[in-house]
């Protein structure tokens, strides 16, 4: 145990030094057990047992005062008022004893004197402090607290139902998102995060550092009941989309690194979505969990991340398993979902082309028969993976895959008006190439990613001045895609084709940090 231990013991508990080297004595100098400890049992006697009462006078042995008896039968002469001087000095027979036993108990059990004298000259110590449900969920506590109190009671209902769920590095709990968006306040991100890892996140710079690196997304998560999550999207015409995690799969905890931690990613979904993150056993989910989550007792859908029409309460989209993609991926996988769904009353959406696969049947309902087959089948196939959810969207891809695409009752410039030499695309040049620019300075360039062709997503860097007739102007000259040289091609981002912005900047026309749409309109 030494000074460091102590100091940072007292600066997340706020607690005496005293009594912070008596916690760490206990623990053997363990901080994070002697902190938990402590915030589990913040009135323990850590002193040792409580100290012996004072011995009782020894009771004067019966030798040195004899009674006088003469005879059994002659009493006559027997006064008891000479003795009674002398009772004072014999020991009643267990009775101090007892009252001391007494009031040690009552003062070990309440902390306070056992008798009216003792109440008059001292003051009764403050009762010991105590976490119990004295609310159930969905209490009523008045405007402005409810999700509070319910957040709370939830989180506590959690804990309490799975002890191993204390906060650490990789199980944050919830805490305010206002601090985490005021990146200047060092000292409240400390002590928020310090909060969160329940005093983990104080043990090292080290700790410190990954718990800062696996920090759930707190500033841009919703942290209210379901059903408040809906109403606002419904207000605000924004998705729903929502992550359950394992915190014990890694795979959970890269999300919190890679994904939610990039800023494209992060004014995407504040942008267009309403994000909810639960813990797979977080009571505050099993509402979500029941309806849509169908397979999360496999730890082959984790992370499983889905995105529901808060209208309808649909699912629409879903990510479920390994493997993740990667940041760029994925933000250019909710620009695609950005640009063939609409909130919008006005358009239709994507529907299904195909059937989804038969899903398997629960292995508690199966005859003899067919658990033999299941094993068979799986031997055979090396099939060691669990069920995972299936992607809706994914049903909207069939044969007649990108037929809703076209979101918008119109299209801004018919297909046809490619092939006319007078149209705005026939116009633009093909034969002036495109350099990308040195700088990664991100007020004056940009990285623009573009899906749709053949192989994976292309990224390509411009400045924010160049007109997008410069993007048309790269493709027509460098030809990126193998096997479309010379074709034409539509390029739109979120719903609109950018033709019609051709002499706009990149920076004027939103593509900043972009992910484009390509579309060869000679592939029908």
């Amino acid at each position: 145990m030494d000074d460091e231990s102590i100091s940072s013991f007292v600066s997340i508990t706020s607690c005496e030094p005293a009594k912070a080297a008596q916690y760490l004595s206990l623990t053997e100098g363990n901080l994070e057990q002697a902190i938990q400890l402590y915030f589990d049992s913040p009135n323990l006697d850590v002193g040792g047992a409580p100290a012996a009462q004072p011995a009782a006078q020894p009771a004067a042995p019966a030798a040195s005062n004899p009674i006088p008896i003469d005879s059994d039968d002659d009493m006559s002469d027997f006064d008891p008022a000479a003795f009674q001087a002398d009772a004072p000095s014999r020991a009643q027979p267990n009775t101090e004893d007892d009252e001391a036993m007494a009031r040690r108990l009552q003062e070990e059990m309440y902390g306070a004197g056992g008798g009216a004298a003792a109440a008059e000259d001292e003051v009764r110590a403050p009762m010991e402090r105590r976490t119990e449900t004295l609310v159930g969920p969905d209490a009523n506590w008045g405007p402005g607290s409810e999700d509070d109190v319910n957040q709370l009671v939830q989180e506590q209902l959690a804990r309490r139902r799975n002890p191993s769920s204390r906060p650490g590095i990789f199980n944050q709990r919830n805490t305010q998102a206002s601090v985490w968006d005021n990146s200047g306040d060092s000292s409240a991100r400390r002590r928020e995060l310090a909060t969160a890892t329940g005093g983990a996140s104080e043990q090292s710079s080290k700790m410190n550092m990954l718990a800062e690196l696996f920090r759930p997304p707190f500033e841009i998560m919703f942290q209210q009941p379901w059903e408040r999550a809906r109403d606002l999207g419904k207000e605000e015409s924004k998705w729903i989309i929502v992550n359950v995690q394992d915190p014990a799969i890694f795979d959970c905890q890269r999300l919190n690194r890679d994904i939610w931690k990039n800023d494209n990613i992060k004014d995407t979904v504040r942008e267009n979505f309403i994000f909810i993150q639960y813990a797979k056993d977080d009571p505050r989910g099993q509402e979500y969990m029941n309806y849509y989550f169908q397979n999360r007792e496999s730890a082959d859908a984790y992370p499983h991340i889905a995105i529901v029409d808060p209208r309808t309460g649909e699912q629409v989209k879903v990510w479920s398993g390994p493997p993740i993609p990667d940041a760029v991926d994925f933000h250019a996988q909710l620009h695609e979902f950005l640009d063939r769904y609409s909130l919008n009353l006005n358009v239709k959406n994507p529907v299904a082309t195909r059937k989804p696969e038969k899903a398997k049947k629960d292995v508690g309902r199966m005859t003899e028969e067919e658990m033999l087959e299941m094993a068979l089948q799986n031997s055979l196939g090396n099939d060691d993976q669990g069920p995972k959810d299936e992607d809706p969207d994914a049903l909207t891809k069939g044969d007649a895959a990108n037929k809703g695409k076209a979101k918008a009752e119109e299209p801004a410039v018919p297909a046809e008006e490619t092939t006319n030499g007078d149209s705005p695309f026939a116009q633009i040049s093909s034969d002036n190439p495109h350099t990308e620019p040195t700088s990664t300075d991100a007020t004056v360039t940009t990285r623009v990613q573009f899906r749709g062709g053949p192989g994976r997503p292309i990224v390509r860097r411009f400045n924010l001045s160049d007109p997008v007739r410069r993007i048309y102007e790269w493709i027509k000259s460098g030809h990126p895609w193998e096997g479309k040289e010379g074709a034409d091609f539509d390029l739109s981002f979120m719903g609109k084709n950018l033709l019609e912005v051709l002499d706009s900047s990149i920076q004027e026309a939103g593509l900043k940090g972009a992910s484009v749409m390509v579309e060869f309109t000679d592939s029908e």
